[in-house]
């Protein structure tokens, strides 16, 4: 797995959720869907699936954030009713493999940046963004928030 730091800013359009963290792998997909069916109304709202979560700050912390949405090129005053624009501009330290991997993504991140000695910054959103490739397959490349 190949791991880097960068500095990235996103741009999105996108519906908020709210959920216990144990639930996130059911209910951000389902989300998604809803969000990709109502997005599909609006022409100018085209691009990569993408969906932001807050990052959870402690064993008693069982419940948080999340945005569905769709990366944009520039915050148009046409939103649709319930949803929102995001803009992120953070370090992050990331990777990207198979959909079906990506607790795995997740896990080897956090591994990796620990042993790069970057500090989690857990006021920050974590973000994944999902790729179509061949054969119907996904890839998801996942952002871990860390300080500069």
């Amino acid at each position: 797995m190949k791991y880097k730091k960068i500095k990235q800013q996103f741009r999105l359009v996108g519906m908020k959720n709210n959920g216990a963290f144990t639930d996130f792998g059911t209910e951000v997909p389902k989300a998604a869907q809803q969000f990709i069916a109502k997005a599909a109304d609006y022409k100018h709202l085209v691009g990569t699936e993408i969906a932001v979560f807050e990052s959870k700050k402690g064993e008693q912390h069982l419940n948080g954030q999340y945005y569905v949405g769709l990366i944009v090129d520039d915050a148009s005053n046409d939103v649709p009713d319930g949803m929102d624009v995001i803009e992120l501009n953070e370090e992050y330290v990331t990777a990207r493999g198979s959909i079906n991997q990506i607790g795995s993504l997740h896990n080897g991140l956090v591994k990796w940046a620990a042993e790069q000695e970057f500090r989690r910054n857990p006021e920050a959103y974590i973000v994944e963004t999902y790729h179509p490739v061949e054969n119907g397959d996904e890839e998801v490349e996942v952002y871990l928030p860390v300080y500069a």
